[in-house]
């Protein structure tokens, strides 16, 4: 068995992905109606090995793939490989996973500067003085 990879710190042991292998949908042919092709790959959040604070942000996310019950389902059939399904999903879930453990930096509210205030101030006069200059002729 091989770790699913996240991060250098972080690591899933794979026998805590579970597969599914469906047929999949839509035009194709005795392929489709024959051949389990789609990969639908399941991760139940709470009983993984993952750090709490992945866990939290996961059950958290509001994403349509991140299911009431605290599970990851990803489904996918792109191609008509059941090989290539199943990587592209495997991809999908470890940008997800990865998207969580992203820490953002915190926002640092600025004020502008005196000068900037003076130039907007003498931009609005100097507009102002056009305008002004538009009335009637005596």
């Amino acid at each position: 068995m091989v770790d699913i990879v996240i991060s250098q710190r972080v690591t899933i042991p794979e026998r805590e992905v579970e597969w599914q292998f469906i047929r999949s949908s839509g035009a194709g042919g005795q392929n489709v109606n024959k051949v389990s092709t789609a990969a639908q790959l399941i991760f139940d959040i709470r009983a993984s090995s993952l750090p709490e604070l992945y866990k939290e942000r996961l059950l958290m996310l509001r994403d349509h793939r991140v299911t009431q019950s605290g599970k990851i389902i990803i489904k996918c059939q792109e191609s008509r490989s059941q090989l290539s399904n199943r990587e592209s999903a495997l991809a999908q879930f470890v940008a997800l996973v990865k998207s969580v453990g992203a820490t953002r930096k915190k926002r640092i509210p600025t004020k502008p500067s005196k000068a900037a205030k003076q130039r907007r101030v003498d931009s609005k006069k100097k507009r102002s003085s056009i305008k002004a200059m538009r009335g009637k002729v005596d």
